[in-house]
């Protein structure tokens, strides 16, 4: 790589940071270990060049070699990989939604009529905030995972209504809680009809859109009021590394017996499945997650971050 390629790089990884995260020229300095007038002319040249529009279009090399080498590795139909070193976690993820917004979009951008299956959580209502409208009424949005709350209020990580929104598509929705009473309850959920015809909608999914959640003390489903403090633990007993849609599975990706799983509502997800299947995270936190969730093949497609990249691929 010669001078000006060096150059360039060092500006599309300062545009990242400026634009997409939102740090300052004197933060930004600090992680790449420059001085702020340095950083600031990077910042005014990736403008002045045309490499900022409304996405960078200058891609950073390492990134991109990332993401080859894990698609590579875990045999992923798809991998996006976003800069990161020495990046805080809410940065990190703000440079997921705007990836991870561009992903979808390619999907969504399709003539031709698609079922979107679509998860819930915090990473992924960021990834949907990011996308941009997209006129296209012809493509539908199928919910994975349980509408309603424990208080049977609407769950605010409902997000495939906010995507069906974004393309002025057709929204279905599980009208069933993430986690029903008892296993009796459950299959008065599962049993009814509505579900039924939801859940299948959702099978068939052209392509879907996941979350991949860390499981402990204070992670969302627990501060959320979805699983117990007892239940964490007696997770944490079986080594649970990760969770999707509710489906928690160990290190070695291989999914956990739980009492939780005789109360689950959520869409059916199986492991090393045939169907398209993208998972957004990233950040030190979810680390064993994904790990374990490519490991299982959970997913086939990912959307993740430089420093996770770079630590799943040197195990």
């Amino acid at each position: 790589m010669n001078k000006e390629e060096k150059k360039q790089e060092l500006a599309a990884r300062a545009a990242w940071m400026y634009y997409v995260a939102g740090l300052t020229q004197q933060d930004i300095a600090s992680a790449l270990g420059l001085s702020r007038q340095v950083a600031q002319r990077l910042i005014s040249a990736a403008r002045e060049t045309g490499m900022v529009t409304v996405n960078i279009s200058h891609p950073v090399t390492r990134c991109l070699k990332l993401a080859h080498d894990l698609q590579e590795k875990h045999a992923l139909n798809l991998c996006r990989v976003v800069p990161s070193a020495g990046l805080e976690d809410e940065a990190i993820q703000q440079m997921l939604a705007v990836e991870g917004a561009q992903v979808m979009a390619q999907f969504i951008c399709e003539e031709k009529p698609q079922v979107f299956g679509v998860g819930s959580g915090k990473t992924l209502r960021a990834v949907i905030d990011a996308l941009p409208s997209l006129e296209r009424p012809q493509h539908q949005c199928v919910s994975m995972i349980g509408a309603i709350a424990r208080d049977d209020s609407g769950t605010r990580y409902d997000v495939p209504l906010k995507m069906a929104e974004k393309m002025q598509g057709k929204y279905f929705f599980i009208p069933a809680p993430l986690y029903a009473d008892s296993p009796e309850d459950k299959n008065s959920w599962c049993q009814h009809q509505i579900y039924q015809r939801v859940a299948a909608r959702a099978l068939n999914a052209d392509v879907t859109f996941l979350g991949i959640g860390e499981v402990k003390l204070g992670c969302p489903l627990n501060t959320e009021g979805f699983i117990t403090d007892a239940q964490v633990r007696d997770l944490e007993t079986q080594h649970v590394a990760g969770e999707m849609l509710g489906h928690f599975f160990n290190h070695q990706g291989v999914r956990l017996d739980s009492e939780l799983d005789a109360m689950l509502t959520s869409v059916q997800l199986t492991s090393h499945t045939q169907r398209k299947v993208v998972g957004f995270a990233g950040g030190e936190r979810k680390l064993a997650a994904i790990r374990a969730a490519l490991v299982g093949g959970w997913v086939n497609g990912l959307v993740t971050d430089e420093d996770t990249a770079l630590k799943l691929l040197a195990e």
